[in-house]
């Protein structure tokens, strides 16, 4: 068979080239208005034809169980409500260091529980290039709406995420 003469590099590249896949994680509380919206974005990119080295999870609020889905993971982009005094809708990107405590108050329990999890990962010799696409929220209160503001950059904020994937 003449198969194997077309490929130009050997197996083993190809197989861990395969391996090589991108997370792409929504985290929050659908309960919470603003703040589910990670799992928003999530339910919008499931509808949506994305490359084969690309998956995606809704971990909505258990951010410990994130580690069970890492094995084999390059890159791991997460997304979530992030207050940092921008314009409701306004979106950034950080890496995992950024979110460590800082004195001005507390950092939210999906940000902890990322920050431990990643930490487990790399004490399991796991070496994933982490980014955070945070969302400024404008209404963090009960509700399963997003606000407007919010809402209406879902399309950027996917945009910004499979720039980064």
């Amino acid at each position: 068979m003449r198969l194997l003469g077309l490929f130009k590099q050997p197996l083993y590249f190809i197989k861990e080239e395969m391996s090589a896949k991108t997370l792409i994680v929504g985290m929050g509380n659908l309960l919470y208005r603003d703040e589910g919206i990670g799992v928003h974005v999530i339910q919008a990119m499931e509808k949506m034809e994305l490359p084969g080295h690309i998956e995606l999870l809704d971990i909505g609020t258990s951010t410990m169980d994130l580690i069970s889905y890492l094995d084999e993971v390059k890159k791991l982009i997460v997304i979530d409500a992030m207050r940092a005094g921008g314009d409701p809708g306004t979106i950034y990107k950080c890496k995992p260091e950024d979110l460590l405590p800082k004195d001005e108050g507390p950092i939210s329990l999906h940000e902890i529980g990322l920050l431990e999890t990643l930490s487990m990962a790399k004490k399991l010799g796991m070496e994933i290039e982490t980014v955070i696409v945070g969302v400024e929220p404008q209404i963090m209160d009960w509700g399963m709406e997003l606000t407007e503001e919010v809402k209406n950059k879902i399309p950027l904020i996917i945009e910004a995420v499979l720039k980064e994937g």
